[in-house]
């Protein structure tokens, strides 16, 4: 998979959770889930566990406290498929 791909999955993972459109718009590698698109913490979790379903892969705590940024989450998916 592509980081394309990962990234479009990604975006529409977290589309619905988004409370600052302006940020998804202008959505790149660099984005902050929470100073660029104003997700929540309680939102943030709710982001895993659909990535989780998405991907059939499964986060632990530390590398779900990683998962700040589009950057970051692609890292930690890229990594768990790997070692599938």
């Amino acid at each position: 998979m592509t980081k394309e791909e990962l990234l479009s999955k990604l975006k529409t993972i977290i589309t619905p959770y988004v409370q600052n459109e302006k940020g998804l718009n202008t959505l790149t590698e660099n984005t902050d889930f929470i100073k660029d698109l104003e997700i929540n913490s309680a939102n943030l979790v709710d982001v895993v566990l659909d990535v989780e379903d998405e991907f059939d892969i499964e986060i632990d705590n530390d590398s779900m406290e990683k998962m700040l940024t589009i950057k970051a989450s692609i890292a930690v998916i890229e990594d768990k498929l790997a070692s599938k």
